[in-house]
C-alpha cells in the first residue's frame, strides 16, 4: 500500500480529561477559549483511547497481543493545505492475505458536520474484522469537515442552475475522496457512509463504479425529492436518546419483515412533522438555505459550548458519562472550526431536506450490492431505501436490501452500535 504523503501526528502522552459539559456562562467561556486544532486532536484521541489497538506516536498499544494497531495520520492530497484525515486500522502481519479476493477495504465516511470520531463505538467490531481478514478498514474526515483541510468550498453554477450546483458540491467530495484512495493505492472499496456520506458514497460509485465493491447506507440522506416525504431533520435538534430507547409499535404483534418496519418508521415520522413548531421549520429552512447551524453556533461565540453541551447531554445520554464528555469536545472542536464543507447543504438539498437531484432516480445505474439500514425513530424517510431498492431490482440488480434497528434514531450507528456492529458484519462477511 502506498504512504506516500502519509503523517502521523504527535500527541501529548498524557491527555487531561475532557471537560465538563458548560453548564455555566464562565464554563462556556473556557470551552471556547481553548478550542483549536491542539485541542481538536485530543479530544479525537480520547475517543481513541478505549481501543487497546490503538496507538500514536507516544501512546502505545494498550494490548501487544492484537494483531491489528490503528492510528491516525493526515494525507495529503494535491497541495499541503488540501489533506484528509483518515484513522486507519491495519493488520500488523502483512503477509496475512484475506481468505477471498472479493473482499476489499472498508472505507467509514461520516455524515453532515459530523466527523470519524462519531464511530469510536464502531470500530472495535470493525478491528476484529481486520484481524481475522487482514483488509484495512479507514475512517475519514470529508475534505471541509470534521480535522481535514478546511479549504474554501465554491460553487460557481448560478442560483436556479440546479444540476450544475449540485454537480459542483458533490465534485468538492467524491473528487477527493478518489483522490485519497489513489495516494493510499487502494483498487476497490467497501464504502460504509452515514446520512450525507451515505449520499456521497453513491455518487462515488456511481461516477468511479469501478472503485466500489459494496455499499452500505445507514440512514441515507438525498434519497428523494418528494417534498411531502418524512423526512424531518428538525429532529435532530429536539430527538432524545433516551426516547430513542423507548419500545417501539413496530415490534407490536409479531415479528414484521423490513418493508413493514420500515412502513411504522414513516407513520412515526409523519406524526412527529404534524408537531413541528414553526421555531423548527424556520431553523431547518435557513439550515438548507445555507445559513448551517454550525455558522449558527460560531456567530454565538463564548454561549456556542454552551448551545453545543446541552445538544450532546441530550441526543447522545445513552452512552456513559465520560463518552459523553468526550462527544462534547469533539463536537464543539470540529463544530468552531472554519466553516467550509459544511456549505454544500443549500447546494445539495432544497429546504426540508428534499433532494435537488434525487438519488432513487440514478440508483438504478448502481451494480454492486447495496444494503440500507435505519433506525426504528430515525427522521429520514425509509421510503428512499424501499423505492431505491425496487429500482435496483428492476434494473437487474437483486443484491439490494434494508435493516430496521431496534432503539435507534438517525445517529443509528451510535444509538444502537451492537445492532449496527451485528449488521456490518453479516454484510462484510457475506464476501467470504
Amino acid at each position: 500500500m502506498a504512504t506516500d504523503g502519509i503523517r502521523v501526528e504527535a500527541t501529548t502522552s498524557t491527555l487531561p480529561p475532557a471537560r465538563e459539559i458548560p453548564g455555566s456562562f464562565v464554563s462556556s467561556v473556557k470551552s471556547w477559549w481553548a478550542a483549536g486544532e491542539k485541542d481538536s486532536a485530543a479530544a479525537e484521541e480520547r475517543l481513541f483511547r478505549a481501543l487497546p489497538f490503538f496507538q500514536s506516536s507516544t501512546w502505545p498499544r494498550q494490548s501487544n497481543v492484537q494483531p491489528i494497531t490503528a492510528t491516525s495520520s493526515r494525507v495529503t492530497l494535491s497541495t499541503p493545505k488540501r489533506y484528509i484525515n483518515t484513522f486507519s486500522i491495519t493488520h500488523n502481519n502483512p503477509a496475512h492475505k484475506p481468505p477471498t479476493a472479493n473482499t476489499s477495504p472498508v472505507v467509514v465516511l461520516h455524515g453532515y458536520g459530523a466527523g470519524l470520531g462519531f464511530f469510536f463505538r464502531n470500530f472495535g467490531t470493525l478491528g476484529n474484522w481486520v484481524s481475522r481478514t487482514g483488509m484495512p478498514v479507514y475512517a475519514l474526515d470529508w475534505l471541509g469537515m470534521g480535522r481535514s483541510a478546511r479549504v474554501p468550498f465554491v460553487v460557481k453554477a448560478k442560483r436556479h442552475d440546479y444540476e450544475n450546483r449540485v454537480h459542483e458540491a458533490e465534485s468538492f467530495f467524491v473528487d477527493s475522496l478518489e483522490e485519497w484512495r489513489v495516494k493510499m493505492g487502494l483498487e476497490k472499496m467497501t464504502l460504509v457512509g452515514h446520512s450525507l456520506g451515505a449520499y456521497l458514497s453513491v455518487v462515488y460509485a456511481l461516477r468511479y463504479p469501478s472503485r466500489v465493491s459494496k455499499l452500505v447506507l445507514l440512514s441515507p440522506a438525498g434519497m428523494l425529492g418528494d417534498p411531502n416525504s418524512t423526512t424531518s431533520p428538525a429532529r435532530e435538534l429536539t430527538d432524545d436518546q433516551q426516547e430513542l430507547e423507548s419500545p417501539s409499535h413496530s415490534t407490536a404483534g409479531g415479528k414484521k419483515t423490513s418493508s413493514e418496519r420500515a412502513k411504522d418508521v414513516r407513520d412515526e415520522q409523519k406524526k412527529e412533522k404534524e408537531k413541528e413548531s414553526r421555531t423548527r421549520k424556520v431553523f431547518t429552512y435557513l439550515w438548507e438555505e445555507g445559513v448551517s447551524p454550525f455558522s449558527i453556533v460560531r456567530g454565538l461565540g463564548v454561549f456556542g459550548p454552551m448551545l453545543v453541551g446541552r445538544y450532546a447531554s441530550r441526543r447522545f445520554s445513552g452512552i456513559s458519562d465520560e463518552e459523553t464528555r468526550n462527544m462534547n469536545d469533539y463536537i464543539l472542536n470540529i463544530t468552531l472550526a472554519k466553516g467550509s464543507g459544511e456549505y454544500c447543504i443549500s447546494h445539495i438539498l432544497a429546504p426540508f431536506a428534499v433532494a435537488r437531484m434525487p438519488l432513487v432516480d440514478r440508483i438504478h445505474e448502481v451494480k454492486v450490492p447495496v444494503a440500507f439500514v435505519y433506525g426504528e425513530h430515525d427522521w429520514m424517510d425509509p421510503l428512499g431505501g424501499l423505492q431505491s431498492i425496487e429500482r435496483l431490482k428492476a434494473a437487474g440488480n437483486d443484491n439490494a436490501r434494508i435493516y430496521v434497528v431496534d432503539k435507534a434514531g438517525h445517529h443509528v450507528y451510535l444509538d444502537n452500535s451492537e445492532a449496527v456492529n451485528d449488521t456490518l458484519m453479516k454484510e462484510l462477511y457475506t464476501d467470504f
